[in-house]
């Protein structure tokens, strides 16, 4: 028993319920994709593929796939987001993709909801690229959430800054990323 069976547990329930809800990740497939990625993806993340579903819930039903589902091979999923935006070694460009943050939602108008895999809680990370100002993309990056658990919760307490209720609301200040310009 890890210190995420009751989120999960929750998660779950609520995963449950959506239409749109695959079927978990098999053990292989998830070191399959980490394999890929060239890095363990953070062990919250993990669960919820392994243990909840291939994506199909989380805020608007909406968490992208692990790995592709059975219907379709051109998915656009964790895996083949993060490698699609890692631009080549030798690449001669100033666009750049932190190393160890995986995309998990895709928000529209090139907004992702990431997981930084590389940090201790799985800090979750929104990338908004209309902040960006000139070549900096380390104005793109703010902090959504301290952690994959907290960011969990939002959505399972419906208060997210996404949520219908929130846009009456004053717009809620999300930090910068303070590691972005020395991660990017």
């Amino acid at each position: 028993m890890d210190d995420y069976d009751d989120l999960l547990g929750r998660v779950a329930a609520q995963a449950a319920q959506s239409e749109r809800l695959q079927a978990p990740v098999a053990p292989d497939l998830l070191t399959e994709a980490e394999r890929r990625l060239g890095f363990p993806l953070d062990p919250l993340l993990a669960a919820l593929y392994g243990r909840v579903g291939n994506g199909g819930f989380g805020p608007f039903d909406s968490l992208l796939s692990l790995t592709p589902a059975p219907s379709s091979d051109d998915e656009d999923t964790v895996v083949t987001g993060y490698l699609a935006r890692i631009p080549p070694a030798d690449a001669n460009t100033w666009w750049s993709w932190p190393r160890g943050v995986v995309p998990i939602l895709d928000w529209g108008c090139g907004m992702f909801a990431c997981v930084d895999c590389l940090s201790e809680k799985g800090t979750v990370l929104l990338f908004e690229p209309n902040a960006i100002s000139g070549q900096d993309l380390s104005d793109a990056w703010f902090v959504d959430a301290g952690s994959l658990a907290e960011w969990l919760e939002t959505w399972l307490t419906a208060t997210g800054w996404y949520e219908e209720e929130a846009a009456d609301q004053p717009a809620p200040e999300i930090p910068p990323w303070p590691a972005a310009p020395t991660r990017l």
